[in-house]
C-alpha cells in the first residue's frame, strides 16, 4: 500500500511539473469581474489596471465577456479608455458581436457563454508602469440585462 500511494504522488508530482512547465509567462494580466445584478447600467464603468514591466514587448489585449440568454441582442458596443499617468491615452469604441446571423451564441457554453474580442493586436505600450483601462457598454439601453461578467486578458503577442 505504501508503495502504490508513493508511486501515486510521484506520478501527480510529475504531471503536475510538466503542466507548469508547459505553461507560458507570456500571460501579464487575466481578470473577470461581474456585472452587478446581471444588468450593466450605462453610467457603469469598469476598470481593469495592471503593470507593464516591458515597453518593448508586443501584447496582444482582448477583451472577454460572459451573457446568458437574458442578453437581448446580436452584438455590444463597448467603449474603450486607456489611461497612463492620470491621462486617457487612447479611446476606442469596438463592436463586439456576440450571435450570429441565426441568433446563436458564438461564445463557448450552455446557459452562461464566454466570448472574447482582440481590443488590440501586436500592441506596443508607450512606457512601462502602471496603465488602466476602462470598459462601459455603448448600447441604446440605460439598463442592460444579460452580461454577468466582463475580463480583460493581456499577454505578449506570440
Amino acid at each position: 500500500m505504501y508503495k502504490h500511494s508513493l508511486s501515486s504522488i510521484i506520478s501527480i508530482t510529475i504531471i503536475a511539473s510538466c503542466f507548469c512547465l508547459s505553461c507560458s509567462n507570456d500571460i501579464v494580466y487575466n481578470k473577470f469581474q461581474p456585472i452587478q445584478d446581471k444588468v450593466w447600467d450605462k453610467q457603469a464603468e469598469y476598470f481593469f489596471t495592471f503593470d507593464i514591466t516591458d515597453a518593448s514587448v508586443l501584447y496582444d489585449i482582448s477583451l472577454q465577456l460572459r451573457n446568458n440568454n437574458m442578453y437581448p441582442y446580436q452584438n455590444l458596443w463597448v467603449i474603450s479608455e486607456e489611461r497612463h499617468i492620470d491621462s486617457i491615452y487612447r479611446k476606442d469604441t469596438l463592436e463586439f458581436m456576440l450571435a450570429d446571423d441565426f441568433g446563436r451564441w458564438t461564445g463557448n457554453g450552455i446557459a452562461l457563454f464566454q466570448s472574447q474580442m482582440i481590443l488590440r493586436d501586436n500592441y506596443q505600450f508607450p512606457d512601462t508602469g502602471q496603465y488602466t483601462i476602462g470598459i462601459r457598454h455603448g448600447m441604446r439601453d440605460d439598463k442592460l440585462k444579460g452580461i454577468e461578467d466582463i475580463g480583460l486578458h493581456i499577454e505578449k503577442s506570440k
